[in-house]
């Protein structure tokens, strides 16, 4: 066989391929699921009075990972969300926006021992500029923060007092009577 029939033979074999590879690129943008690279991802279980409740959350703990956040999904899976987590506690007036951030979100902030002590709501932020978007303090001082799809909380009855551990490195914790 000739160079160029084995190099017709080649590309003919390649071809449907590479064609395959645009359309499964599109497909996990389409459904605003493309994760930046190197985030880990941790098993939560959220502990209240209906029982525990599961979430696969990308973890944060960069200064750069946590100033992206959630920024330009256009949706998340329902049992998925995203774990901010800082060396030390922070202050209640911390605050979380919404800028570039596309889906309503909610939030927990956690404190020291997995308990919520605070939880908002966040609609996105419509603005191009960032200072028109509003800003979402704590009120209570914490060491972590957990987003997920606006109205999970509430869906389910996770409230303050409730707490969130990490089954496979910390156990399990119950939530505040």
């Amino acid at each position: 066989m000739d160079s160029t029939r084995r190099t017709l033979l080649k590309a003919s074999l390649l071809l449907p391929l590479a064609a395959l590879l645009p359309m499964s690129l599109l497909s996990a943008v389409a459904w605003g699921q493309a994760k930046p690279a190197g985030l880990q991802t941790l098993a939560l279980a959220i502990h209240s009075e209906g029982g525990p409740h599961r979430v696969d959350a990308e973890v944060a703990e960069t200064i750069a990972q946590r100033q992206r956040g959630l920024m330009e999904r256009e949706s998340m899976p329902e049992s998925n969300g995203m774990l901010f987590r800082f060396q030390s506690e922070q202050s209640a007036n911390n605050a979380f926006w919404m800028y570039r951030t596309l889906i309503p979100l909610d939030i927990a902030f956690i404190d020291a021992n997995g308990q919520i002590v605070a939880i908002n709501t966040m609609p996105p932020c419509e603005s191009s500029e960032p200072s028109r978007c509003p800003s979402y303090p704590a009120g209570a001082a914490y060491y972590s923060a957990l987003e997920v799809n606006g109205g999970y909380f509430a869906e389910r009855g996770i409230k303050v007092g409730d707490c969130v551990s990490i089954p496979d490195d910390a156990g399990f914790c119950q939530p505040a009577p």
